[in-house]
């Protein structure tokens, strides 16, 4: 259970830098914060996600559906 509300925190983090970098890009601001350090961090992120579920799967915390139909 601990490992499923990991990886929503992370999905709304993920989905939080993501509105912050498109409200940079609609303000056109070239000053101040730039733009792909949201992306970059949305990018880390997913990859993070990615790797929490390879492990959970590998060490068998979580099982995957063996028929998906």
């Amino acid at each position: 259970m601990l490992l499923k509300i990991l990886i929503v925190c992370l999905l709304i983090f993920m989905v939080f830098n993501l509105f912050r970098a498109m409200k940079i890009m609609l303000k056109g601001d070239s000053g101040g914060t730039s733009m792909t350090k949201f992306i970059g961090r949305r990018v880390l992120t997913s990859a993070i996600i990615i790797l929490l579920l390879i492990i959970a799967v590998a060490m068998g915390w979580i099982t995957p559906n063996p028929r998906p139909y």
